[in-house]
């Protein structure tokens, strides 16, 4: 799968294709519905299949204060999407220009410089200024710009729709196991480890420390975990998400603590795999509180872990 960053890399123009635009945020059961379709429809074609999408995601651009927490970072979506099958990931910079353009010019667009040939969607996709275009208006575009459109209807579980909203809200309830049956994966954030502060080791805890790659978290707190990237297997773990306000912290940081294990792990990409939330994050009145709350954890965690 290649990668085309903004209509400054449509040169040479591409060839026909059929396409999926979208967020996609999350890449849950609902997303995977749209690009297996696509797929299907790509080789019933015999055209490449691409995925359009946007960086940073239209919510964050038009709520900069109050954005959206992110379920995957454009790292964690580039390596889910790899192995999908997909020829290209088409991501557009979403900025005020595209934000204004209006829904007959995005159509243009896609069926213009993107030369798709079909467009799949979902049922609830809206585009254009304000969302002012949605999938009746789209297949009127395609009518009279020469592509078809499909739209798929909503993925269900349980009588529920999959939404990356509901997903979302799962995580942020500390309902790990509903959210893994929507995403059709345990969620998990990935990062490199960088150098910290060493305190978890002074304190008996070493971590290893992942700066978040996203704007923001749908989740906060204390958890039990499993990292990957360490050994062949998942070593179990207890995590922290925040800010760390008993050292007088600032910046999100995601540290694991993980069990049984010593070495040193800078520079290593690791998978942290969320199981279940212990507590929220707490200010203590000094460090040896906190590290009598560390063990606390600790012992919560290997029980949850069941080690």
């Amino acid at each position: 799968m290649r990668l085309i960053r903004g209509l400054s890399g449509l040169r040479p123009p591409p060839g026909p294709c059929v396409l999926t635009v979208g967020a996609y945020d999350g890449l849950h059961r609902g997303h995977q519905a749209l690009i297996a379709h696509l797929l299907e429809l790509a080789r019933a074609s015999a055209l490449p299949a691409w995925l359009v999408s946007f960086e940073p995601l239209p919510r964050e651009f038009l709520q900069p204060t109050d954005p959206p927490p992110r379920l995957t970072s454009f790292r964690e979506r580039w390596r889910l999407l790899a192995p999908s099958g997909l020829d290209t990931l088409c991501l557009l910079r979403f900025n005020e220009a595209l934000r204004n353009l209006p829904a007959a010019a995005f159509a243009e667009l896609l069926a213009g410089q993107l030369r798709a040939q079909a467009v799949l969607v979902g049922h609830d996709f809206r585009f254009g200024r304000r969302g002012e275009g949605d999938v009746e208006a789209l297949a009127d575009a395609g009518r009279r710009l020469g592509f078809k459109v499909q739209v798929l209807p909503p993925v269900t579980l349980g009588g529920e729709r999959v939404s990356s909203s509901a997903i979302r809200a799962a995580l942020a309830a500390g309902e790990f196991l509903p959210a893994a049956r929507a995403l059709g994966r345990p969620w998990s954030m990935r990062g490199r480890v960088v150098a910290g502060e060493r305190l978890g080791r002074t304190l008996g805890f070493p971590t290893a420390n992942l700066r978040i790659e996203r704007r923001r978290s749908p989740v906060h707190g204390i958890f039990a975990a499993r990292v990957h990237g360490i050994a062949a297997e998942a070593l179990p773990a207890v995590t922290s998400l925040g800010t760390r306000p008993t050292v007088g912290g600032r910046e999100a940081l995601l540290e694991a603590h993980v069990f049984d294990f010593e070495g040193e792990l800078y520079g290593r990409e690791l998978e942290v795999e969320f199981v279940a939330k212990l507590r929220d994050e707490v200010q203590f009145d000094s460090l040896e509180a906190l590290t009598a709350q560390m063990h606390r954890d600790a012992h919560a965690a290997r029980h949850v872990l069941g080690i």
